[in-house]
């Protein structure tokens, strides 16, 4: 069962523990990792990034290394993204 919480809201044990809702990689400092995509509203793969860094090293110690290559694909998807609609604008003109 799904069970969704406020955003900001102050999380319990239980909720803190819980695996498919808040992941204990995703938590444990002042903010989960949620709440900040949500907050600062980071494009899809700007959020990943974040996400894949802030968990890095967490969920697993041996997915240490391809938790930042993950992060590094997205930011270089985004890149190249960004790279052709550069070109496209600039095309139009």
């Amino acid at each position: 069962m799904l069970i969704m919480t406020p955003m900001r809201e102050k999380k319990t044990d239980a909720v803190l523990n819980d695996p498919v809702n808040h992941p204990s990689y995703y938590n444990g400092h002042k903010i989960e990792v949620i709440d900040f995509l949500e907050d600062w509203q980071l494009p899809f793969h700007l959020a990943n990034c974040v996400k894949y860094i802030c968990r890095a090293g967490r969920k697993s110690r041996e997915t240490l290394i391809q938790d930042l290559e993950k992060a590094e694909w997205y930011l270089n998807r985004y890149i190249c993204l960004l790279k052709k609609e550069r070109e496209a604008q600039e095309g139009s003109e």
